[in-house]
C-alpha cells in the first residue's frame, strides 16, 4: 500500500511540474526537500507522545483492574462522557499519544461513544495545548477560550451522536475488535509478560499509521501551493474553508500547532484561525490514519464531517463578534 502511495505522488508531482510548471515558486527538487524535512519533523515531533500514550495505555490495560475505572466514572451515560471529555485536562498527551491511550480504555470496557469524547476533546484541553495557546494569543482576542470551550462541545456532541449508535461494536475494525478479545483473557498473571506483549501489540497498530499520516502531510506540502492558501485568507468565509484545509494537511502536533496559527493572524481572520486549532488536532490526516487502526472508514467520515461543521460554525460567530 506505502509503495503505491507514494507511486502516485511521484507520478502527480511530475505532472504538475510538465503542465503547471508556473504553480510553484520554487523548483520540485526544493519543494521535495521541504516536505520529506516536514514528514520528518511531524514524525520525529510526534514519537515521544505516541510512546507515553502508549505506556498509559498498558498502565490501563494491563495494570488497573477494570473495575476501578468503572467505580469511579459517572454512572449516567452523559455525566460520564462530561467527565471523560475533562481528562485530557490532566494528561500531558496530543493525539497521536491519545489514540493508543483510548484504545486502552475500551479494551477495559468503556464504549466507543464515551472514549470518542475523551479522543476528540484531549488534544484541545490537556495542559500543554492550553498554556501554548495561551502563549501565542493571550485572553484578548478569545481564541483560547473559543479553542478550550469549542472542543469540549464538539467532543460532547460526537459522544452523544455516536452513543445513539444501534450497534456499537460495528464501529471498531475487525483487527481491534479481536485484539479487544484477547486483553479480556485475564489471569491476573505475568504482567510483565502481558505489559511487554500489549507494546508489541500497540506499536504495530499505531506505528505504521503515524508513519504513513506524516508522509501524506509532507507529500501534500509538495503538491499543494500554500499561496493558493493564503491569497484568500481575508475572506470571512473562504479564510475559515482554507485554514481547515491547511490544519487538515500539515498535520501539526496540537502542542505546538498555536505558534503555527499565529504566523498567520496578520492576513486570516480570526473565526479561521479559531477553526484550524479546532480541526488539526482531531482529524488531520495523520489523526485519520491513527483512528484508521481503531474505527471503521464509515465511522471516521461521520466524526470529520461533524468536526468540519462544528468548526465552520464556530469560526463563522468568532468573524462575528471580534
Amino acid at each position: 500500500m506505502s509503495m503505491g502511495i507514494g507511486a502516485v505522488v511521484v507520478a502527480v508531482l511530475f505532472l504538475i511540474e510538465a503542465f503547471l510548471p508556473a504553480l510553484f515558486s520554487d523548483p520540485l527538487p526544493t519543494r521535495a526537500q521541504d516536505g520529506l524535512t516536514l514528514a520528518l519533523s511531524v514524525l520525529i515531533e510526534s514519537l515521544p507522545f505516541v510512546a507515553l500514550g502508549v505506556f498509559l495505555s498498558i498502565v490501563i490495560q494491563v495494570w488497573v483492574p477494570a473495575e476501578i475505572i468503572h467505580r469511579v466514572l459517572p454512572t449516567r451515560a452523559w455525566a460520564r462522557r462530561m467527565v471523560l471529555a475533562a481528562l485530557g485536562m490532566l494528561i500531558p498527551v496530543c493525539e497521536c499519544g491519545n489514540v493508543p491511550f483510548a484504545r486502552g480504555l475500551m479494551m477495559r470496557g468503556l464504549t466507543p461513544a464515551d472514549t470518542l469524547a475523551f479522543l476528540v476533546a484531549a488534544p484541545i484541553v490537556n495542559p500543554i495545548v492550553i498554556l501554548t495557546t495561551h502563549q501565542a494569543f493571550g485572553w484578548d482576542s478569545g481564541i483560547l477560550v473559543a479553542r478550550i470551550l469549542g472542543g469540549y462541545g464538539i467532543a460532547l456532541l460526537i459522544g452523544w451522536l455516536y452513543s445513539r449508535h444501534p450497534d456499537p461494536q460495528s464501529m471498531l475494525t475487525e483487527r481491534f475488535q479481536m485484539t479487544c478479545e484477547s486483553a479480556a483473557v485475564d489471569d491476573g498473571s505475568a504482567r510483565w509478560k502481558r505489559s511487554l506483549g500489549q507494546l508489541v501489540v500497540e506499536l504495530r497498530a499505531v506505528m505504521p499509521a503515524l508513519i504513513l499520516g506524516s508522509a501524506i502531510a509532507g507529500a501534500v506540502q509538495v503538491i499543494v501551493p500554500r499561496s493558493a492558501l493564503v491569497a484568500i485568507g481575508s475572506n470571512p468565509v473562504l479564510s475559515i474553508v482554507a485554514m481547515m484545509l491547511l490544519a487538515m494537511t500539515v498535520a501539526i502536533c496540537s502542542n505546538v500547532d498555536s505558534f503555527f496559527a499565529l504566523s498567520f493572524a496578520s492576513t486570516f481572520t480570526t473565526g479561521s484561525l479559531v477553526a484550524f486549532l479546532l480541526v488539526g488536532p482531531i482529524v488531520d490526516v495523520k489523526m485519520i490514519a491513527l483512528l484508521r487502526t481503531t474505527f471503521t472508514g464509515r465511522v471516521i467520515a461521520g466524526i470529520v464531517a461533524v468536526v468540519l461543521l462544528s468548526a465552520f460554525a464556530v469560526g463563522t460567530v468568532m468573524n462575528l463578534v471580534v
